[in-house]
């Protein structure tokens, strides 16, 4: 997986009124969620990011690890959650899980479809269901993408989670998960009708 730098300052004032002034000033508020617990609840260290490096993890349909460097301190994480406004779409909040090299950790790796399925030439079209499939693997094992093989795949027919399998990766999206699908199209289906005659 690729790793991405960012760098952020730790905040005091956590209330909506400064987090307001800090997003007019171009920064971003950010929690960092670790191995640190009081009462079984995992406590956040709040710090502020500039919406100038968070940008580039945030606008991309790949996945990143993070450096975060937080007023000298460097840490690793991956990005949890985002929130943005409901009507402007401006970033509001990113939450941020520090990870370890060895310990395991679930998240959403994107798929990425290879060959030309075997319905698609045959006049189908290919739709994908989901994007992203969850995993569980030590950090340093989880790969940028899931390579599906889609040559085979027929006319009507579709690839479910439950078929696929990668070395080293538990997958943690329920088996009946429909990751692909070739549906017919009016060309194909003239296409069969044709061959029926």
């Amino acid at each position: 997986m690729k790793e991405i730098k960012l760098s952020g300052q730790k905040r005091n004032d956590l209330g909506k009124k400064a987090s307001r002034l800090m997003r007019k000033e171009g920064l971003v508020p950010c929690n960092l969620y670790g191995e640190k617990k009081e009462n079984g609840i995992p406590v956040a260290l709040s710090f502020a990011s500039p919406m100038s490096e968070l940008r580039k993890l945030v606008y991309t349909p790949n996945i990143y690890g993070v450096e975060l460097t937080i007023d000298g301190e460097k840490h690793l994480a991956i990005m949890k959650d985002l929130q943005f406004h409901p009507t402007t779409d401006a970033l509001l909040h990113v939450d941020f899980y520090e990870v370890t090299e060895e310990k395991e950790i679930i998240m959403g790796v994107p798929v990425k479809l290879a060959g030309l399925a075997q319905g698609v030439r045959d006049g189908g079209r290919m739709n994908m269901s989901i994007r992203k499939i969850n995993v569980k693997a030590p950090f340093n094992k989880i790969p940028e993408f899931l390579s599906i093989d889609v040559t085979a795949l027929q006319l009507g027919k579709a690839i479910k989670v439950g078929q696929l399998s990668f070395e080293g990766l538990e997958l943690v999206t329920p088996k009946e998960v429909v990751v692909c699908s070739i549906k017919a199209t009016r060309n194909s289906r003239t296409a069969a009708a044709a061959e029926a005659e």
